[in-house]
């Protein structure tokens, strides 16, 4: 039975130890690559959630063989290729599933219709149709030109000339054509960056877990990249492969560390992570928070500031942007104004995450100014609790997000909770399991 809204709060403080699932970024990545791979894999530590189902339901339909017992997944790969030419694949609201997996099916060819809810159908992948036509692949939009449903087809690759991408709406764009690309690499090509690349980390990600199958990308800046000449299957399994603790999800328990006073640790991320938002330690670290990490482990206890509050900060998000709508939302317990920049992306997220958060945030009494790839937000001098709760669009991220809001005076009436479920199931257990009631 479906949970319309959730009373949390108020709390006044929070102290625990939070082991985090697995990261989003990775475990759709890692699946494909497995997936194409020579070899069994065997993935630990796979993020089972919305999202991940996503992409293991059209994996299989797509003839791959995944086993799942005891929390770990087998993928037997099909070295280079999918068994089955001809699928009808429902991708759900999952970026990270539809937008590598297009550019794989595009790149090896067949009759595939890919499709998901009405929000994808409004999530552009026009960048990344326009970088797979320019080698040869056939796809059709089904609808609204420029974004899904799409039809894929068979196409006559062509690898004798610079592929080009779009780098500032999506990095998901960049990453799918680097995972397929080396699919038909007969001799080295070369994929070139147009525009500013958003989102650095999450390329790096998509580096280093090719690099563990078995293909070694360079790069020129940020702006060229190579992939290497093979012949036959390019991705071989590594056999074993861990997939780290979300980063992103980390972020909520940080700042509960921060407002809350803490201590609240997280593990299975840390200053060994191959992802980028753990650079959200280090925006907390600089509104005040006293933030301690390991090579697996993130703790933060309290605030290190005279005030004993956070205190506002401009920082330019482009590298962070999942990991920047909490300290948005963190900016309600903070001294002075916070002012995130370089979040332009968060348009074409699950929802328009900008306009969705300005709203939200002034429900709540905060003095909050938006534009095309900013916020700016001040802390309520009165705090206010909407009747109607806070919003959560469908999007994952702003139920998590405000959840934060209920360390204020005020409860919170969260709508829609169960959003958490496409990379978080069991969020709110875990959030509620740290968290003080205030007497």
């Amino acid at each position: 039975m479906s949970q319309h809204y959730l009373d949390l709060g108020p709390y006044q403080s929070a102290r625990g130890t939070i082991a985090l699932p697995g990261s989003k970024s990775i475990s759709n990545r890692v699946l494909l690559l497995a997936a194409l791979a020579q070899g069994s894999t065997r993935l630990k530590g796979l993020l089972d959630a919305d999202d991940t189902r996503v992409m293991r339901t059209a994996l299989k339909t797509l003839g791959i063989q995944i086993d799942e017992a005891d929390g770990d997944c087998t993928v037997e790969g099909g070295a280079g290729r999918f068994p089955q030419s001809q699928a009808d694949l429902f991708m759900g609201n999952a970026g990270t599933a539809i937008r590598p997996l297009t550019a794989a099916l595009a790149i090896l060819g067949g009759d595939y219709y890919l499709h998901g809810v009405s929000r994808m159908h409004e999530r552009p992948i026009g960048d990344l149709v326009d970088g797979l036509r320019s080698v040869g692949a056939h796809l059709d939009y089904q609808a609204k030109e420029g974004y899904p449903p799409l039809r894929i087809g068979m196409g006559q690759i062509r690898t004798n000339q610079v592929i080009p991408v779009r780098g500032d709406v999506s990095s998901q764009f960049l990453t799918a054509l680097l995972m397929a690309l080396p699919l038909v690499a007969r001799e080295e090509l070369c994929i070139e960056v147009v525009g500013e690349l958003i989102s650095k980390p999450y390329i790096e990600i998509t580096l280093k877990l090719m690099a563990r199958f078995g293909v070694e990308v360079r790069h020129d800046q940020w702006q060229r990249f190579y992939i290497p000449a093979n012949q036959g299957a390019p991705y071989q399994s590594p056999g074993t492969l861990w997939v780290e603790g979300d980063a992103s999800s980390a972020s909520y328990f940080l700042a509960l560390g921060a407002i809350g006073a803490g201590p609240v640790r997280v593990t299975g991320v840390g200053r060994q992570s191959i992802q980028g938002d753990v650079a959200f330690a280090d925006a907390l670290n600089q509104m005040g928070a006293n933030v301690m990490a390991g090579d697996d482990w993130i703790e933060v206890r309290g605030v290190d500031t005279t005030s004993g509050k956070l205190q506002g900060i401009e920082l330019n998000c482009l590298a962070i942007p999942d990991a920047a709508m909490t300290l948005a939302v963190a900016a309600l317990f903070a001294e002075g104004k916070t002012k995130l920049t370089g979040i332009a992306s968060w348009r074409v997220k699950e929802t328009d995450r900008i306009a969705a958060m300005a709203k939200e945030l002034a429900k709540l009494g905060a003095r909050v100014t938006a534009g095309d790839d900013f916020i700016e937000v001040q802390a309520p001098t009165t705090w206010q609790t909407p009747k109607e709760g806070i919003d959560t669009y469908d999007d994952h991220r702003m139920a998590m997000c405000f959840s934060l809001a209920s360390l204020g005076p005020l409860s919170v009436r969260i709508n829609e909770p169960e959003c958490v479920a496409k990379t978080f199931p069991d969020y709110f257990a875990q959030f509620q399991a740290v968290v003080k009631p205030a007497v």
